[in-house]
C-alpha cells in the first residue's frame, strides 16, 4: 500500500514536470504566521511549504512569509485574509471560535480524533469538504498545511488532585479546551503564545496550555510553572491551516492550485513526523530543568470526558455547522473504532 508521502511526492513531481507550461502568470502574496520560526514543529513548517513552493516554480509563486504580529495581530489573521488585508495567514483556525464555532472541529476536539485518524476524516472524510463549505461562506479557502500530535495537558502552578482544584484557576485555554474549564469554574482566557511566559511569571494567570513540550521548552515555561501535566486531553490533535483570501485562491489556475495542495500534504507529512521525534528528549530536559511531570488521574480524565460530551453537544444546539461537523466526525470515529480496535496493539502491550 503506497503512503500518503509516496503519493504526495508523486503528484508533486508530476505536477513539477508540468510547471514549465503553467503560463508566465506570478503569484506574489503576503502571509502572516500564527507562531513564530523559531518554534519546532509549530512554527518551522510553513517556511519549508514556502520555499519548496518557490523552487517548484522558479520563483514564480513567491508567498512571503511574515512572524507574528509583524502586519496582524495574532487572532485576527483570519478577518485579515477574509477582507483582503492579507493574501494568506498560516494559523490554528480554532482562534476563529468566537465568529466561526465549527473552526474548533477542524483544529483540535477534546477526546477526539488522533492525528493519523484525522488525516483520514480530512482527506477521504468529509473534512475537507465541511471546511471549504464553511470558510468559503467567510471569503477564505483553507488548506490542511500542519498536523501535529497531542500537545501537554498544561503547566500549572499547584498540583490536580480532583476536578475541585481548577475551580477558581486563571488558565489560558484555547477551543473547546477552555469551554471545558469554565464550566468547572476556571476564568479562562486565550493569549498569544509569545505573552504566555510574562503572564505566568507576573501571576496574571496560573496554568496555561500551549503546545508540544519541544515548544514549551524553547519559550522556558519550566522556569514559571512547577508542574507540566498530561496527556493532552483537550489536543489529542493539532491542525494548522493555509487560508487564502478565496478571490485570491479563485484567481489562480488550477495547476497552482494543485501545486499548493500538494505542497501543503508533504508539509503535513514532514510536520507530522517532526511532532514524533522528540518530545521524549524534551521532557527529559524540561525534568532535569526541575519541571515535575504528572498524569492526570483516569478519573479525572473520565470526568473532564463526560464535561466535554456536554460541552460538544451545548454547541451543536447553538450552531448548525457545528453540529454537523460534530456528526461527520462521530461517524467517522465510529467506523474507524472497529479498525483502531483490531488492527493496532494494546497501549499497555
Amino acid at each position: 500500500m503506497k503512503t500518503l508521502a509516496y503519493l504526495s511526492a508523486c503528484g508533486l513531481a508530476t505536477a513539477l514536470a508540468a510547471a514549465p507550461a503553467l503560463g508566465a502568470d506570478k503569484i506574489r502574496w503576503k502571509m502572516q504566521a500564527a507562531y513564530g520560526s523559531n518554534l519546532p514543529a509549530l512554527g518551522d513548517t510553513i517556511p519549508g511549504v514556502l520555499e519548496d513552493l518557490s523552487e517548484a516554480t522558479d520563483n514564480r509563486v513567491i508567498i512571503k512569509h511574515f512572524e507574528p504580529n509583524k502586519l496582524v495581530p495574532t487572532l485576527n489573521i483570519t478577518d485579515a485574509v477574509r477582507t483582503g488585508k492579507l493574501e494568506a495567514g498560516y494559523t490554528w483556525i480554532g482562534y476563529d471560535q468566537g465568529k466561526i464555532p465549527s473552526s474548533v472541529l477542524f483544529s483540535a476536539v477534546p477526546f477526539g480524533m488522533e492525528p493519523w485518524e484525522y488525516m483520514a476524516w480530512w482527506y477521504d472524510g468529509e473534512g475537507q469538504e465541511l471546511a471549504e463549505e464553511i470558510y468559503h461562506k467567510n471569503n477564505v479557502h483553507p488548506v490542511l498545511c500542519g498536523l501535529t500530535g497531542p500537545e501537554t495537558g498544561g503547566w500549572f502552578n499547584k498540583e490536580i488532585k480532583t476536578l475541585d482544584d481548577i475551580d477558581g484557576l486563571k488558565i489560558r485555554y484555547a477551543g473547546i479546551g477552555g469551554r471545558i474549564l469554565q464550566e468547572l469554574g476556571a476564568s479562562v482566557t486565550v493569549l498569544p503564545g509569545g505573552e504566555i511566559f510574562q503572564a505566568l511569571e507576573k501571576g496574571a494567570i496560573d496554568a496555561s496550555e500551549f503546545s508540544l513540550p519541544t515548544v514549551d521548552k524553547q519559550l522556558g515555561f519550566y522556569e514559571v510553572a512547577k508542574y507540566n501535566y498530561f496527556p493532552g486531553w483537550h489536543q489529542p490533535f493539532a491542525a494548522f491551516h493555509l487560508i487564502i483570501n478565496k478571490e485570491k485562491w479563485d484567481a489562480i489556475s488550477d495547476a497552482d492550485k494543485k501545486l499548493i495542495d500538494l505542497t501543503c500534504q508533504a508539509g503535513v507529512t514532514r510536520n507530522l513526523a517532526r511532532s514524533e521525534a522528540f518530545q521524549g528528549e524534551a521532557i527529559e530536559f524540561l525534568e532535569d530543568q526541575g519541571a515535575q511531570t504528572r498524569k492526570l488521574p483516569e478519573p479525572i480524565l473520565r470526568e473532564l470526558e463526560e464535561v466535554t460530551n456536554q460541552v460538544l453537544q451545548n454547541e451543536a444546539d447553538k450552531d448548525e455547522d457545528f453540529a454537523r461537523v460534530l456528526k461527520s466526525q462521530k461517524a467517522f470515529e465510529e467506523q474507524y473504532e472497529r479498525w483502531q480496535d483490531l488492527g493496532y496493539l494494546p497501549r499497555d502491550f
